[in-house]
């Protein structure tokens, strides 16, 4: 459930909701479109509905845009780090 009370209505209440779409859809990573990013994020920072958004990123594996404040690169960096954790877990589980 989230803060506004239907999985499903979760957009409804993104701070995102009054901003221009194309800020959170910047065309590069670097240059200029470093500022949009920045000007996402800091939107995203003070969002209810933030880690519901950033699910369904996950969940649906999207590939452009700033989602629950992150980048695809940060989206990716954190799937990576989590692999490692589970790997490194699983190994320590491991009885020798």
């Amino acid at each position: 459930m989230t803060a506004i009370g239907s999985p499903a209505n979760w957009r409804a209440a993104g701070a995102c909701l009054s901003a221009d779409p194309d800020l959170f859809f910047p065309i590069s990573a670097k240059g200029p479109a470093e500022k949009q990013i920045a000007r996402a994020k800091t939107i995203c920072a003070g969002c209810r509905v933030r880690q519901e958004c950033l699910e369904f990123a996950i969940t649906h594996d999207l590939t452009y845009g700033i989602w629950g404040g992150t980048t695809l690169e940060d989206r990716q960096r954190a799937r990576r780090r989590k692999r490692r954790a589970e790997s490194a877990a699983a190994k320590r589980a491991v009885p020798v």
